[in-house]
């Protein structure tokens, strides 16, 4: 099998608002992780999904408190926070899937990957938009694998801990290193 027959790269939210250190948001792990979603993204050539969190929710749910909370992402959609960090444009010839939502599996993405398809997920946050991607593709029925060395959590200890319990989804999340992700694929 290879990534140009069978399997699909999702990059979850590369953006300034989980890359930038100054951000509260900010994910530590960010620039170790990138040459790792950068070196998949080359493998998988033109089955790469790129997506982005935005502040679209609706405010009168419980994404409200969300923003109140964290008034700083509270911001026009037109924020250079919001923006893909300049690295990981152009690493899919698909248009970036915006999405109001942790969780970017649905409908957008099965649309393009199909039913049942293979994706390995990299980006940010581990322990926040990835987990909640891999366990709804799961429920979808996809076969699902996190290139953890390419995944950046909010902390050390963040990460590590949604690997474990993503861990815990045999046979449908595998956890794997992007090189074995690289060794697989292509």
């Amino acid at each position: 099998m290879t990534a140009n027959e069978d399997g699909w790269l999702v990059v979850i939210d590369p953006q300034n608002i989980f890359a930038a250190p100054d951000s509260d948001w900010g994910s530590p792990f960010f620039a170790d992780a990138l040459p790792r979603m950068q070196a998949l993204a080359a493998a998988f050539g033109d089955r790469v999904l790129v997506t982005r969190w935005m502040p679209t929710a609706d405010r009168a749910t419980s994404w409200g408190e969300y923003f109140a909370a964290w008034p700083f992402a509270d911001r026009p959609l037109t924020d250079p926070l919001f923006d893909l960090v300049p690295e990981v444009r152009g690493l899919s010839p698909h248009p970036t899937l915006d999405l109001p939502t942790f969780g970017k599996w649905g409908a957008e993405i099965e649309e393009i990957v199909g039913s049942g398809a293979h994706v390995v997920l990299a980006g940010v946050s581990t322990d926040c938009c990835v987990i909640s991607t891999a366990l709804a593709a799961v429920d979808a029925g996809a076969h699902v694998t996190i290139a953890e060395d390419a995944c950046a959590g909010s902390t050390a200890e963040n990460h590590a801990a949604a690997i474990q319990v993503m861990g815990l989804y045999p046979p449908h999340i595998t956890i794997s290193g992007s090189a074995e992700v690289l060794e697989r694929f292509s």
